[in-house]
């Protein structure tokens, strides 16, 4: 029997179909992150209104979301005014071209349920459904893309006991030399 789970991670016309997926989720977060990189984003109107959602009769924030806001993101804005951008900005270019495919995936999940803790909807609800198939199809998302050529070349270099695997230039390091 083929699973979903297998024809994600195995198909050829899934490779193909998450490659166009991969690109669009990767443009989108490039370019809101270019747009923040460029423009002077700052983020602590946004972290103060979302702390203000999470009063009321009909809370939009959780109050441990909003605790956790009001204690450290707030008083740390200015660290968010340079990881939010640079993060979108990766995470787009790592999906774009296919490098650290899942990794990226991942990242971007991270943001886009930090968002919508935050209060914030948008687009968030349906990138984090995309991504959700670009994580379950693991290097199948990149093999159109860098993650073709590095992904085997870090398992060569992790790979222990196995120097026959391991690409021609890796540095090898016998038992009998010491290191300094």
């Amino acid at each position: 029997m083929f699973s979903t789970n297998q024809w994600l991670r195995e198909n050829k016309v899934a490779m193909w179909i998450l490659t166009v997926l991969r690109v669009y989720i990767g443009y989108d977060w490039m370019t809101h992150g270019w747009s923040k990189l460029t423009g002077g984003f700052q983020a602590g109107g946004f972290l103060a209104g979302a702390v203000e959602k999470a009063t009321g009769d009909h809370p939009a924030v959780q109050a441990w979301w909003a605790t956790f806001l009001e204690k450290f993101a707030v008083p740390n804005a200015g660290l968010f005014d340079f990881v939010i951008p640079l993060g979108e900005f990766l995470v787009g270019l790592g999906l774009i071209l296919g490098c650290f495919t899942t990794l990226a995936a991942l990242m971007a999940m991270v943001m886009n349920f930090a968002f919508l803790f935050s209060g914030t909807v948008s687009t968030n609800a349906q990138l984090v459904v995309m991504e959700i198939f670009l994580v379950v199809a693991g290097a199948n998302a990149g093999k159109i893309g860098l993650d073709h050529w590095v992904l085997p070349y870090l398992r060569g270099l992790f790979t222990r006991n196995n120097k026959g695997n391991l690409p021609k230039d890796t540095p090898t390091i016998s038992p009998t030399q010491k290191t300094a």
